[in-house]
């Protein structure tokens, strides 16, 4: 029996995925990723001065590395990246299943939903904050949103390899998943009635989305849809806005501190 379409694509897409790789590059990415169990590693470039900082994660990773002439450092990273000198292929983290990460671990039940911010620094941001804070997931779509990514990963400082950065098909569905899931989601949007400190307080103690769209086009209107209550950030003056980093930052941070 021939196999549906959709069946064929879904398949082609699954070994796609699992062919692909990431050149994560600076020291502090690197050595994180050598030193976590869970990460996939396949190739490490280094010249003698990275090798040597980076001896005891090497050790650690048992990964031969391949020492590379400073002047003629071969990774195929972008010209502008800031290698430091070292460089490692792997494979993307498997974080498990989305349901799952969001309804067990370590703390309050948290999350940051990112609607098509595409930025790799804002997201590696966002990562920090959200490992600082407790999060259990920051989620995306999988289209339309930062790949995990060598940039990603060195404005992230490490935390790329600990909290868990999770790419959804549709996120407006797996923001109706939360919602069953007993999450009250909060969505950020510079013209709600609603600051955030209120909409934090109305859920009380159950467990919380914040949701934060890219930066000048905001929510999407399905994702505003799907919010429990839309909330701002009180500004003084006339600027009125932070960058979606910062904003997720400030709303983790009051979120972290409910009672």
């Amino acid at each position: 029996m021939k196999k549906p379409t959709w069946v064929i694509e879904k398949e082609r897409a699954r070994r796609a995925a699992a062919a692909e790789t990431v050149w994560l590059f600076g020291l502090h990415a690197v050595r994180d990723a050598l030193c976590n169990p869970a990460r996939e590693k396949l190739r490490l470039l280094v010249t003698r001065n990275a090798a040597d900082r980076l001896a005891d994660a090497i050790a650690t990773s048992g990964l031969e590395p391949e020492i590379e002439d400073a002047r003629r450092f071969s990774a195929p990273l972008a010209p502008d990246s800031v290698h430091q000198g070292a460089a490692l292929e792997v494979k993307p983290l498997d974080w498990g299943s989305f349901k799952e990460r969001c309804a067990t671990g370590p703390g309050a039940p948290l999350v940051v939903l990112l609607d098509r911010v595409t930025d790799p620094h804002n997201v590696g941001a966002i990562l920090r904050s959200a490992e600082v804070f407790g999060a259990r997931a920051v989620i995306a779509p999988a289209r339309h949103s930062a790949p995990e990514t060598g940039a990603l990963a060195k404005t992230a400082s490490g935390a790329l390899e600990r909290q868990p950065y999770l790419r959804v098909g549709n996120l407006a569905e797996a923001m109706a998943i939360l919602r069953t899931m007993g999450y009250v989601l909060l969505g950020l949007d510079g013209e709600a009635g609603q600051t955030v400190a209120g909409g934090i307080a109305l859920a009380g103690t159950r467990p919380l989305g914040l949701v934060l769209g890219a930066e000048g086009p905001g929510l999407r209107a399905r994702t505003r849809e799907t919010c429990d209550h839309l909330v701002r950030i009180p500004a003084q003056g006339g600027f009125g806005s932070l960058n979606v980093s910062n904003a997720a930052a400030v709303a983790l941070y009051a979120a972290s501190r409910r009672e």
